[in-house]
This record gives structure tokens, C-alpha cells and sequence, in this order.
């Protein structure tokens, strides 16, 4: 099953949910987000209490637009509760990709977007004072995994560097990613300085509890079951069990979760939903903990099966998107945990203390989207992986489109539902392309 289908109430059992419950101050970390229970009428509706969601209730505040947020589970539960807690500077569609596809000055705009939301994180935290969510602007490295790969990573940084004039890349030798990494299994690699890492759910949670805090209600456990807009009538209604809510304007922002309720459902056409996972190991022993990826980066990797990884709490974190099956089975995070030891053999008497998954929402040409279904529905959805920075600023944008402004959005603007080519047949699809990339992954392709 390659799409989430149930509600459950709780989060999951990850690291990110252990570290918010070890804190002194845990209880007071908390947002006080309770169910509708009542009619409502606001100016804008806003669907989904992730990233993009609260970035957009933060949009409408901050121009003094009456919204409310509504969400079928708790804040941090999708997501924005179980990602790795990456903050890039990039896409999955490369910029020199963009530049022979639309011509150098798209890929010019679309570069500083992506670095527009490394700052829109660092600028949420600062003002909401989410020192709790340990953003650090540490810089982000992938290790090529073979002298080939390194080739080709080193020409796009160089690209980048020369045609975009970005000089926040930089290329490391075999022995530098080795003693960095502490691993071996590397030729080599490309820093991005411009980039960090964050506690994900610390940060949702965070800024949660600020836009409750300055008067945006947040309502849980409230699934939208059904959207309805008569015939001249200025207002939408959102049916909940709780309560009805009337709208001026919606922000639909479910991304890979659309589909747990009916009146969000269309979106995930959008969509192709991709399980990762991850599993975060016990405390490391002290020498290796001393060893093992010293500064505090992110770290990916070449394969087209992608791996990545980080330290945190003196724990390897380590994930991928190859993990197939329904949540909670052992297949997944028995193959990550593989795939971990491969690279950090010191790591195979080490336990595995936390697994956990979620979804990721990926679009079909590979950019998020965001626009209006209709001229009283705005979206913002396909991250495709790399939504901490990109869905803080797409759902600013989105509140800037619901409000009639005109955002600049290159090639994230979406004139409409674009739904993914026959939808229906996306989970053998995936799993066809899965096997052909981890195919070609192990033949060095």
C-alpha cells in the first residue's frame, strides 16, 4: 500500500516524539488545539496543520485575515512530525535540469526561491523563538557513492557556481568526506553551506503553539468530510463532525495525507505518495559518537535510491525511501539498518531504538505545486521530499493567492489540479521504478 488510508490518533513512536517527551518543559511545549465544537465563520479556511498550513495561517495573521486551521489529527502528526528535519536549499529537479528545460533565467528565479526558504526558516524560528525545534545552519553534504557520480555532482556544483554565481558549494575530497562522515564508502562530495537541520516536530509544534498564542484557533481531530459551495454563494462550507465552518476563501495544505478525508481527496491526484522510513540508533559509545559525522551536518547520498542521514541526541539517524509495505512493518527498517551497517561497519552491534515512516508527496515533474483548484480554493502540495524549507515559504505563498496578491513562483505556480497520468495504477508503477533504480544502484549504473 503506497498511500496512508487510516487516522490514527496518535503520533508515531519516533525519535522526534521521544526527545519533545523528555523535555523539562514538555507540557508547556504543548499548543492547546482542541475539536471544533461549534459553527464557525472565518475569512479563510486552512486545511492541514503541517508546514505549510501553519505558514499559512502565520501569512493571513500577519495581513490581519481572520482564519482558522482545521486538521484531522494532532499538529506533528503527518509529515511535518516525521520527516528528517532537513532544511535545503534545493529540488529534486537540479538547477543546471531547469536551465535546459526553461532557459537560465527560470533556473536563476527558481535558485533563489529554494534559498528563500532556508531564510523563511531561519526568520520563523528566530521570531517565534523555537529554540527548542535546535535549528543549526550547518551545511549539507552528499557523498557520491562512486568516482562516476562524484563526476557529475562536481559539474553541477561547479554550474552552479559559475552560471548562478553561488558560491556556497564546495567540493571534498574522498579522504576529507572519510574523515568527516567516518566512513569509507564515499569517493567524495559536494558541501552545500546553505542548508541545516531542525528537530521537525519541535518546529511544527512551535510554531503551532506561537500562531495559537497571537489568537489563530487550531482545531484537531477535525476532519473536513465534505467541502460545498452553492451556486452564487460567496461562501464555501466545510462539514466536520464537530461543527460547520463557512469560508470566504480555502488553503488546502494535505500534501501526501490528502486523502484521509473525503473532502480533500481529489488533491492527492497530484500525487504520487512514497513511503520513507527511518530508524535512530541507541546513544552511540563516546568513541564513536567522536568518529561519526563531526559536524552536525545533513548528509545524503548519489544512489537513486537515496539514503541520507545525520547525528542527533549522539544517535545515527538514518533513512531512505525504499521501504515498501504497510507502516509498521519490519522489512523496511530491516533493510535501512543493512544499508546503514554497509557504510558505518563499527554500527552492526549497535540497536536500533526508534523506526518510524511517513509519507513523502511526489509530483510529476518533480517541483512542488501550488495555485487555486478554483477561484475560492487555493492548494500547496509536492515537496517531494525536501518540504521543511520549501513548505514554510509555499504556504506563505498560498495565503498570497488566496488573497488575490500575485507571488512570484516561476515554475511552482500551478494554473489548476494537475493530476498525476493514470493515477490508478501509481502503487505497481512505483514499485516498477523502485526495482529498475535499485537495480541499477547495485550494478553502479
Amino acid at each position: 500500500m503506497l498511500a496512508p488510508t487510516a487516522r490514527p490518533s496518535s503520533l508515531p513512536e519516533s525519535l522526534w516524539q521521544a526527545l519533545a517527551a523528555a523535555s523539562p518543559d514538555a507540557g508547556a511545549a504543548m499548543h492547546a488545539g482542541v475539536p471544533l465544537a461549534r459553527d464557525l465563520d472565518v475569512e479563510v479556511a486552512v486545511i492541514g496543520s503541517g508546514y505549510s498550513g501553519l505558514a499559512a495561517a502565520y501569512a493571513l495573521q500577519k495581513r490581519g485575515v481572520g482564519c482558522a486551521v482545521l486538521d484531522a489529527n494532532p499538529v506533528g502528526w503527518g509529515a511535518s512530525g516525521r520527516n528528517g528535519g532537513v532544511v535545503s536549499s534545493k529540488f529534486r529537479l537540479s538547477f543546471p535540469t531547469i536551465d535546459q528545460v526553461h532557459g537560465l533565467d527560470t533556473a536563476k528565479r527558481m535558485h533563489r526561491l529554494a534559498h528563500e526558504g532556508v531564510r523563511v526558516v531561519e526568520s520563523l524560528v528566530d521570531e517565534f523563538g523555537l529554540a527548542r525545534a535546535r535549528f543549526e545552519h550547518t551545511g549539507s553534504l552528499r557523498c557520491a557513492h562512486t568516482e562516476r557520480a562524484l563526476a557529475a555532482i562536481c559539474a553541477e556544483a561547479d554550474w552552479v557556481r559559475t552560471k548562478l554565481g553561488d558560491t556556497s558549494m564546495s567540493v571534498l575530497s574522498r579522504a576529507e568526506v572519510e574523515r568527516e562522515t567516518g566512513s569509507k564508502g564515499f569517493a567524495g562530495g559536494v558541501l552545500s553551506a546553505d542548508a541545516g537541520t531542525i528537530l521537525p516536530l519541535e518546529y511544527v509544534r512551535g510554531l503551532a503553539r506561537g500562531m495559537t498564542l497571537r489568537g489563530v484557533p487550531i482545531y484537531e481531530s477535525t476532519p473536513v468530510l465534505q467541502m460545498h459551495r452553492a451556486p452564487g454563494d460567496r461562501h464555501v462550507t466545510l462539514s466536520t463532525p464537530g461543527g460547520t465552518v463557512r469560508a470566504k476563501q480555502v488553503i488546502v495544505a494535505t500534501n501526501a495525507y490528502s486523502d484521509l478525508t473525503p473532502a480533500t481527496s481529489p488533491y492527492q491526484r497530484e500525487l504520487v505518495p512514497f513511503r520513507s522510513a527511518m530508524i535512530a540508533t541507541e546513544r552511540l559509545p563516546a568513541d564513536l559518537d567522536a568518529r561519526l559525522m563531526v559536524e552536525r551536518r545533513s548528509y545524503t547520498e548519489t544512489r537513486r535510491m537515496m539514503k541520507w542521514f545525520r547525528k542527533v541526541d549522539g544517535r545515527m539517524l538514518f533513512g531512505g525511501r525504499d521501504a515498501f509495505g504497510k507502516e509498521g512493518q519490519m522489512t523496511g527498517f530491516d533493510a535501512l539498518q543493512r544499508a546503514m551497517v554497509a557504510l558505518f561497519p563499527a554500527l552492526a552491534g549497535v540497536r536500533v531504538a526508534y523506526r518510524w515512516s511517513g509519507y513523502v508527496g511526489m509530483t510529476f515533474n518533480s517541483l512542488p505545486h501550488v495555485g487555486r483548484s478554483d477561484d475560492a480554493t487555493t492548494f500547496c502540495l509536492g515537496y517531494n521530499g525536501a518540504g521543511v524549507a520549501m513548505a514554510s515559504l509555499l504556504g506563505q505563498h498560498a495565503a498570497a493567492l488566496a488573497l488575490g496578491e500575485t507571488p512570484e513562483l516561476s515554475l511552482l505556480g500551478a494554473p489548476g489540479l494537475r493530476p498525476v497520468p493514470f493515477h490508478s495504477l501509481r502503487a505497481p508503477g512505483v514499485r516498477l521504478v523502485a526495482a529498475w533504480y535499485q537495480f541499477l544502484d547495485a550494478v553502479g549504473a
